[in-house]
């Protein structure tokens, strides 16, 4: 693909971003949306190799956007400081990290023993504490430029308290507190925003029970689920036009709280 002339060059030309959890439904779009407003896109997984690889070759690319498929396990912090070594030795910056990567299992909010304690453990440490930890590792080059920003995946599950399962939701009420803490913490040379969407129309979501996803349609003021585009485009957004926005949380729900 030609690269675009001057006049109309990409808004993140020339910056790089890390996705963790490049390849789900929600990373894969936040990975085109990154590289095609001109960013190099470090896809990050952490089982998904193959995927991730295939993900990086297909974006969308010109002579200045240099793609990649790096490990990025969110629980293991040793590993995590090997990715930041890695993208230091590559590219020498990084100017965007998406923490994208996340789990959960549907658990009924009355089933208190069908929420396990492997699983609650599960949930805290990939949804917690993993953005943290990718947080605390790739610090360094994010403060480098002095222009950094951290965007944490959240869920309107973090104030409505309906969600895939109790600990879920919690998690998501830790990670947009989290947000806050560190957009105060690591001003001003780095911003950390939450982008918060309502359920989302991913393929995982769209192999659901129907009647359950027409319910949740029929709950929302917009009439429809989100689509993993209108997330990234949040993404973007938080990148090149809230500059000015720092501990913000970015609701992309079709008006569910509302309702």
């Amino acid at each position: 693909m030609q690269s675009r002339r001057k006049d109309t060059e990409p808004k993140l030309a020339k910056r790089v971003a890390l996705v963790t959890g490049g390849t789900g439904g929600l990373g894969t779009a936040i990975c085109h949306a990154l590289a095609d407003e001109g960013a190099s896109v470090i896809v990050g997984f952490n089982q998904s190799a193959d995927a991730a690889h295939t993900l990086a070759d297909v974006l969308t690319s010109n002579s200045h956007q240099h793609h990649a498929a790096l490990a990025a396990p969110v629980t293991n912090s040793a590993a995590l400081l090997t990715l930041a070594d890695e993208i230091n030795k590559r590219y020498r910056r990084l100017d965007i990290l998406v923490n994208c990567a996340g789990i959960t299992r549907f658990v009924p909010h009355s089933d208190l023993d069908g929420l396990d304690d492997a699983l609650i453990d599960d949930i805290f440490a990939t949804n917690v504490r993993g953005p943290f930890a990718a947080t605390r590792a790739l610090r360094p080059l994010l403060a480098k430029n002095s222009a950094g920003l951290i965007v944490n995946i959240s869920s309107i599950a973090a104030v409505s308290a309906m969600g895939s399962n109790v600990m879920y939701c919690a998690s998501k009420a830790a990670l947009d507190n989290m947000t806050k803490s560190l957009a105060r913490a690591l001003a001003p040379h780095i911003r950390v925003v939450s982008v918060s969407p309502g359920l989302v129309d991913t393929d995982f979501v769209k192999s659901l029970d129907i009647s359950w996803r027409h319910e949740q349609v029929a709950r929302t003021p917009l009439a429809r689920l989100a689509a993993p585009a209108e997330v990234a485009q949040a993404v973007i957004a938080a990148a090149t036009h809230f500059t000015f926005s720092t501990g913000s949380i970015f609701a992309v729900d079709g008006g569910r709280q509302l309702a």
